[in-house]
């Protein structure tokens, strides 16, 4: 297999899948991680069985992988059941707009915080390199409002670890490696509040 200026491809095509299966190796043989996702859990099954939501937030891929978690809770993950309530801040797209042209796009996610979010709820904000200051921004109108803080970030964290109850740190550098992680995480996370919440599993079906 060669690129068209002739450059082989196929070398760092292997390498690219080596350390996708190395990173989630050392997830997989991780037991703070594996701790870290419990809490995670425990923290959202607690705000949803008062009655609380999910907020969530992320750029990029991240705003990708934000509209996939909230997709997972609201429709179903594992089988058939009720909606959860859960809401990406990335999808409004007037709304972004509009804050970002009037306040600055750093304010897009706290804004919504501040309007849409409650006391007991769950502010799930997704960074890979920790440091994106829309997201740091929301997290901590999260904290002043009583919101449960919950991160998902790199091995280094950046700024979030000081600013989450619950941090998550996938173990690279990389960021489609830390994507790759989250999206396990966010996985393992939807199973068991499915599981928590409604007291079955089942196949999961396409």
């Amino acid at each position: 297999m060669k690129f068209e200026n002739g450059a082989p491809a196929g070398g760092d095509i292997a390498a690219h899948f080596r350390r996708s299966a190395d990173t989630l190796t050392r997830a997989a043989d991780d037991p703070d991680l594996h701790m870290t996702v419990g809490r995670i859990v425990d923290a959202i099954v607690q705000a949803l069985r008062a009655g609380k939501k999910l907020l969530i937030a992320g750029n990029g891929g991240s705003a990708a992988d934000a509209q996939h978690i909230a997709g997972e809770f609201v429709s179903r993950f594992c089988f058939d059941r009720g909606p959860l309530p859960a809401i990406a801040l990335t999808t409004d797209t007037s709304l972004l707009t509009a804050i970002g042209n009037d306040y600055g796009f750093d304010q897009v996610f706290e804004r919504q915080v501040r309007g849409i979010g409650t006391r007991g709820d769950v502010f799930l904000a997704i960074s890979t390199s920790g440091r994106s200051p829309n997201v740091l921004t929301a997290l901590r109108a999260a904290r002043e409002m009583g919101i449960v803080t919950i991160g998902f970030t790199g091995a280094s964290g950046g700024s979030m670890g000081d600013l989450c109850d619950i941090c998550l740190q996938a173990p690279s550098d990389e960021t489609p490696q830390i994507q790759q992680i989250h999206i396990v995480a966010y996985h393992a996370v939807c199973g068991e509040v499915e599981k928590a919440m409604f007291g079955k599993t089942s196949a999961v079906r396409s």
